[in-house]
């Protein structure tokens, strides 16, 4: 049996996760709860949220919000401060990849996946800095995709969003590495989630997929919350304003 790395400085730190009921998210929930931190994590979707509450207990406190409403998004990360302490560590998760082509764009669609994938990020940051600095430093995660990367085709919004992920997360780790707070962008490959592999996952595009890879298997949600755990250990302490992809060598 495959054994995984233990990071002490974890343990006891409240972490914040954005869109973390379910694929990756619930993942990396999961994961941060398993070396030990208090875990706050936002959702839309309050079924799976409180199913995931149940099942790992007071390790973790779900709140149930639209970040698109950054009211909603700063209520939710005020609960999650009142219960578990000041914010340590922010994976900037929440994401959706729906499928649009340029003619079905309107100035409100693109506001909304906007919001949807890339605003809540920057709030997120804004609303958990000042914790972070007054403990003398932190850790910010944000997801972004390799879709852009690859060019792919059919949701030009969402690979915009992606790729704006970049600039964002080298402008905070510019203005917060003064106060040793960093901040790193984490690329997922094509993950099976049970969302991916209901809608999108056929054989032809499974076998384009791992031609594509320099290591020809699948990834999986625990895959990125691996790399996830590292980057907010203090194991990576001087490791800041830099681009992880873990997609098993596509891009």
């Amino acid at each position: 049996m495959t054994e995984f790395a233990t990071y002490p400085s974890l343990a006891g730190r409240t972490v914040l996760v954005t869109g973390g009921a379910s694929g990756i998210g619930a993942s990396v929930v999961e994961h941060f709860a398993a070396q030990g931190a208090r875990v706050g994590f936002i959702d839309l979707d309050a079924d799976a949220g409180a199913e995931l509450q149940q099942r790992l207990g007071d390790a973790v406190r779900f709140e149930a919000a639209d970040l698109r409403d950054i009211a909603a998004l700063h209520r939710a990360i005020a609960a999650v401060r009142a219960a578990f302490g000041p914010i340590a560590v922010l994976v900037n998760n929440a994401a959706r990849d729906d499928r649009h082509t340029i003619d079905e764009v309107t100035p409100a669609f693109w506001d909304e996946r906007m919001a949807t994938n890339l605003k809540h990020q920057f709030f997120a940051a804004q609303a958990v800095k000042d914790d972070m600095i007054a403990a003398g430093g932190g850790a910010i995660v944000n997801m972004s995709s390799i879709s852009f990367l690859l060019g792919q085709g059919g949701m030009p919004v969402y690979l915009t969003a992606k790729s704006a992920i970049v600039g964002l997360t080298r402008a905070l780790a510019r203005d917060l590495g003064p106060h040793k707070i960093r901040v790193n962008a984490l690329f997922p490959g094509w993950i099976m989630t049970e969302r991916q592999i209901k809608l999108w996952l056929t054989p032809e595009s499974e076998a384009e997929m791992l031609k594509g890879q320099c290591i020809p298997d699948k990834l999986f949600p625990p895959d990125i919350a691996r790399m996830a755990l590292w980057l907010a250990a203090d194991d990576s302490r001087l490791v800041t304003a830099q681009n992880f992809v873990v997609d098993g060598g596509w891009t």
